[in-house]
C-alpha cells in the first residue's frame, strides 16, 4: 500500500528539460472521484534523464533560473507522468513546485493526488500536502500531509483502506473498513510500515485498536500477526486463536497459533512451509495436554492429563519432466483429539509415499500406504499396511491387427501387526481394437489374460470368511473376451437435438478359484451405471468375475437451449450356471441382475438434479435411491442430498452395509452483502435397514445456521453448530464460530 508512495515520486531529473508549447487544449481528464486520473502522456523525452514539458503556457526566467509551465501541464520522466495547473521548477534553488490538482503516475501504473508537491530537484526530500494514493488495483492512501528526508517518508492524520469508495451508481461512500493513524512511517530501504495509534474503522464505526501495528509492505511480505479467530463450543469454552507469521526466507515461512480455552489449557499449533528448486513440502502440528475418554469407556476420563496432538506433513517433488516424489504422513495421539478440538472430522488417516515416472505411453508407481483408524470399534492390529505397492503400464499399438495394447504389472505386500498378512504380484494384457460399421453400428472387441501369483499368511484372523482365501502359494489365470456395440441415433426432437444410445455387450470368461485367494482390495462391491458395462465389476484385482454374461441398456440424451437432460438404465444376464462369489444384496448374486440407472436434469446453472437408482429384478423395489439436487444462484441456492441403500446384504459382509441419511445445506442472500445459511445432516438408519444398528431411525448428527457479510474487501460472519454425537471427549453440544476477514491485509 504505502509503498508506492516512493516510487510515484521517482519522476523527477537532474539533467535539462525539453520545453514544448501547445496551443490546443490537451486530452480531459476523467475520475472525478480521484480529482483526475488518466493521465495521457505526451511526447517521451529522448532520455531517462530529461524532462518533458507540455502546458498551454511555458515562460522561463533567465536572471533567476526558474522555468514556469501553467495551464493544463503534462511532465514525463522515465515512465512517470505529472499533471497540474502549474509546475515551478527554480534550477538555482533545486526545487520543483507543482500546484493545483496535481496527479502524479508512475511506470506501474499507480497513482498519486495531491494539492500542492513541493520537493527538491533530486526528490530526496520534500513536502506534498493534501495526499492521495491509488494503486494499481485501486488500494488507497490518504494522508493531510507526507514528508520524506531520504528513504525515510512520514504521513501525517493517515488513513488506508482496499475498499471501493463509490457504490455502483458512482457516488461517493464509506469503504467498509478502513485503518487510520495519527502518523504513518514508511521505510522504503528496510520495506517495512509502522502505525502510530492506529485502529479500524470497521463499517463507520471505530472498533479495533491496532497498537504498534506494523507490516511489511515489499511484495515478498513479512513478518507479523494475523487476523485472530475467535469461537465457543461446550467441551474447550471459550476460543481465542492469535496466529503469528514468520517469514524466514523468501521461500520458507512458519506460522505460530496460540490456541488460549477458558475450560482446558492452551493448545499450540504450527505451520511450516517451503519452496525448494525441484519441489516444495508444508509440515503441521498440534500439541496439548488434557484428559482422554476412551472410546469404549464413555464417560470415564483418564486420571492424568497426558500429552496429546496431531502431526501431519505432505510434499512433491519433480527431479525430472519424467520422474517426481510425493508423500504425506499423518499421525494423531488418540482417536477423538481432531473431533475434539474441531480440527477433522475424518474417521481414518492415511499416509502414503509414491514414487512416479509418467512418460508418454507408459507410467510406473513404486508407493506405501500406512492407515491409522479412529473408528471407535476398529481393532488397530487389523488395520493394513500397504507397502510396497508397484504399478507399471505401457501402451502400444498392436503391429499385427491395428489394435491398442496395454500391458500392467502389479505387485501389492499387506502387513498388519494382528491380522492377515498376504502377497500379490500379476502380469496381464488387455487388447482393444474399435470399428465403424457401415450402418453407424461402433463395436469394440476387448482381449484380456492375466497371470497371478499370491501368497497369504494369518488367514484365519481375517474377520470375514469370504475374504480369507487359503493360506499359503496360489497361482490364478485369468482370460476374457468381450464383444461391446453402440449404435447411436441422432436428431432433432423437442424444440432441440436427441441422442438415443441402445448399447449391448457380451462378455466372456472362464470359471475361477477366486475363494482360495486372499481379498485385499475388491470387498466393497454394488452394481451401479458406472460399472453396468465394466469388463469386471469387482473394484480391486483380488476377485476377478468369471461369469460370461450379456449386458445390455441404452443411453438417452437430450440437449435444448439452456436445458440438458442425460439418462442411462440396463441390465446384464449371467449365460452359466455356475455359482458366483458376488454376495447377496449386491444385485449380482442371480443370473438375472437388477436393473440399474441414473439420470440427470440440468437447465442454466440454475437447477442440476442427479439421480441413481437400483431395481429389484423380482419385485421392482428400490434397492438403491440416490438423489442429489441443488437450486439457485451462487447467492441463494439449496442443496439436497438423500440416499437409502436397501440391498438385503447377507450378514457378515463388513463394507456393505445398508443406511439411510439425508443431507439439506441451504443459503439465502437477504441484502446486498448479507446472507443468511444452514446445514443439516440426519441419519436415517434403523433396525429395518440394518440389522445390526442401534439407532433410533432418526438420529440427528449435525446441524448448522450462520449469517455472513461480504464484499470486496471484507468477510465476515457468525456460525451456530450442534454435534449429536459422543464419542470419548468428543461430545455433543453447541460450538459458536465468529469469522472476521480483512482482505488485502495482512497484520
Amino acid at each position: 500500500m504505502p509503498a508506492v508512495f516512493l516510487s510515484l515520486l521517482l519522476f523527477a531529473a537532474a539533467g535539462p528539460a525539453q520545453a514544448q508549447e501547445q496551443t490546443g487544449a490537451p486530452p480531459s481528464l476523467q475520475d472525478r472521484p480521484d480529482r483526475g486520473v488518466d493521465v495521457a502522456p505526451p511526447d517521451q523525452p529522448i532520455s531517462a534523464e530529461e524532462i518533458g514539458f507540455q502546458a498551454d503556457r511555458i515562460d522561463y526566467d533567465y536572471e533567476g533560473d526558474v522555468v514556469t509551465a501553467s495551464g493544463n501541464v503534462h511532465v514525463t520522466r522515465d515512465g512517470a507522468r505529472l499533471v497540474a495547473d502549474s509546475v515551478v521548477w527554480n534550477r538555482k534553488e533545486g526545487t520543483v513546485i507543482a500546484r493545483g490538482d496535481v496527479a502524479l503516475v508512475n511506470r506501474n501504473g499507480d497513482k498519486a493526488y495531491a494539492d500542492e508537491m513541493d520537493v527538491t530537484e533530486s526528490l530526496r526530500d520534500g513536502v506534498i500536502a493534501n495526499l492521495l494514493i491509488v494503486t494499481q488495483n485501486d488500494n488507497r492512501l490518504a494522508a493531510d500531509k507526507g514528508t520524506r528526508q531520504g528513504d525515510i517518508y512520514v504521513l501525517e492524520h493517515a488513513a488506508y483502506t482496499p475498499c471501493r469508495v463509490e457504490d455502483d451508481h458512482g457516488c461517493p461512500k464509506e469503504p467498509t473498513w478502513q485503518i487510520q493513524a495519527d502518523r504513518v512511517v514508511l521505510d522504503q530501504a528496510r520495506e517495512r510500515v509502522r502505525y502510530d495509534n492506529a485502529r479500524v474503522k470497521l463499517l463507520g464505526m471505530p472498533l479495533i485498536p491496532l497498537p504498534g501495528l506494523r507490516h511489511s509492505i515489499g511484495e515478498e511480505g513479512g513478518s507479523g500477526l494475523l487476523v485472530p479467530d475467535v469461537g465457543y463450543d461446550r467441551r474447550n469454552g471459550f476460543e481465542l486463536a492469535v496466529p503469528y507469521y514468520w517469514r524466514i526466507a523468501s521461500n520458507r515461512d512458519l506460522t505460530i497459533t496460540p490456541h488460549v480455552y477458558s475450560a482446558v489449557f492452551p493448545m499450540l499449533e504450527g505451520n511450516y512451509r517451503a519452496l525448494l528448486s525441484n519441489g516444495a513440502y508444508q509440515v503441521t502440528g498440534f500439541g496439548t495436554v488434557s484428559q482422554v475418554t476412551p472410546v469404549s469407556t464413555p464417560g470415564v476420563t483418564t486420571s492424568e492429563d497426558r500429552l496429546r496432538g496431531y502431526f501431519a506433513a505432505s510434499g512433491k517433488f519433480q527431479f525430472d519432466p519424467l520422474w517426481s516424489l510425493s508423500g504425506s504422513l499423518r499421525y494423531v495421539s488418540d482417536r477423538t483429539f481432531l473431533n475434539r478440538y474441531d480440527i477433522s472430522h475424518e474417521d481414518r488417516l492415511r499416509s502414503t509415499i509414491n514414487l512416479e515416472r509418467i512418460g508418454t505411453r507408459s507410467y510406473l508407481s513404486i508407493a506405501g500406504w500406512d492407515f491409522q483408524s479412529l473408528r471407535p470399534n476398529a481393532v488397530a492390529g487389523q488395520v493394513p499396511i500397504a507397502i510396497p505397492a508397484i504399478d507399471y503400464r505401457l501402451r502400444t499399438t498392436d503391429p499385427l491387427l491395428g489394435g491398442s495394447v496395454q500391458i500392467q504389472a502389479n505387485s501389492l505386500a499387506i502387513l498388519r501387526t494382528e491380522g492377515q498378512d498376504s502377497q500379490r504380484a500379476f502380469v496381464g494384457i488387455t487388447w482393444q481394437q474399435s470399428r465403424l460399421t457401415r450402418l453407424g453400428q461402433e463395436l469394440t472387441l476387448t482381449g484380456y489374460a492375466r497371470g497371478d501369483v499370491y501368497h497369504s499368511s494369518q488367514n484365519a484372523l481375517s474377520p470375514t470368511v469370504i475374504y480369507r482365501g487359503d493360506p499359503g502359494w496360489k497361482t490364478r489365470g485369468i482370460a476374457a473376451l468381450a464383444l461391446d456395440m453402440r449404435w447411436p441415433f441422432i436428431g432433432r426432437a423437442l424444440g432441440g437435438t436427441q441422442r438415443i444410445v441402445p448399447r449391448i455387450q457380451l462378455v466372456v470368461a472362464p470359471r475361477l478359484a477366486n475363494l482360495s485367494l486372499p481379498n485385499e482390495d475388491a470387498r466393497a462391491i454394488d452394481l451401479e451405471d458406472s460399472n453396468l458395462f465394466a469388463l469386471n465389476r469387482f473394484p480391486g484385482y483380488d476377485r476377478f468375475e468369471d461369469s460370461s454374461r450379456i449386458t445390455y441398456g441404452f443411453d438417452y440424451r437430450l440437449d435444448r437451449p439452456n436445458f440438458t437432460f442425460d439418462a442411462t438404465i440396463g441390465q446384464s444376464y449371467r449365460l452359466d450356471e455356475r455359482t458366483t462369489v458376488l454376495p447377496n444384496g449386491t444385485g449380482l448374486s442371480d443370473r438375472l441382475s437388477d436393473i440399474v440407472g441414473r439420470s440427470q436434469l440440468r437447465f442454466k446453472d440454475f437447477v442440476q438434479v442427479t439421480h441413481r437408482f437400483r431395481l429389484d429384478k423380482e419385485n421392482l423395489a428400490v434397492r438403491r435411491n440416490e438423489i442429489e439436487a441443488t437450486v439457485g444462484s451462487r447467492q441463494t441456492y439449496a442443496e439436497i442430498g438423500y440416499i437409502r441403500l436397501n440391498r438385503n446384504v447377507t450378514t457378515g459382509v463388513e463394507d456393505l452395509r445398508d443406511v439411510e441419511e439425508v443431507r439439506v445445506g441451504a443459503r439465502v442472500a437477504f441484502a446486498k452483502y448479507w446472507s443468511v445459511f444452514g446445514s443439516t445432516n440426519i441419519d436415517l438408519t434403523g433396525a429395518s435397514d440394518d440389522p445390526t444398528s442401534t439407532l433410533s431411525g432418526f438420529e440427528p448428527v449435525r446441524h448448522r445456521l450462520g449469517v455472513a457479510y461480504e464484499d470486496d474487501c471484507l468477510e465476515m460472519g457468525l456460525t451456530w453448530r450442534r454435534d449429536y454425537q459422543t464419542v470419548g471427549d468428543a461430545r455433543r453440544g453447541n460450538s459458536f464460530q465468529l469469522r472476521l476477514v480483512f482482505k488485502n491485509l495482512g497484520i
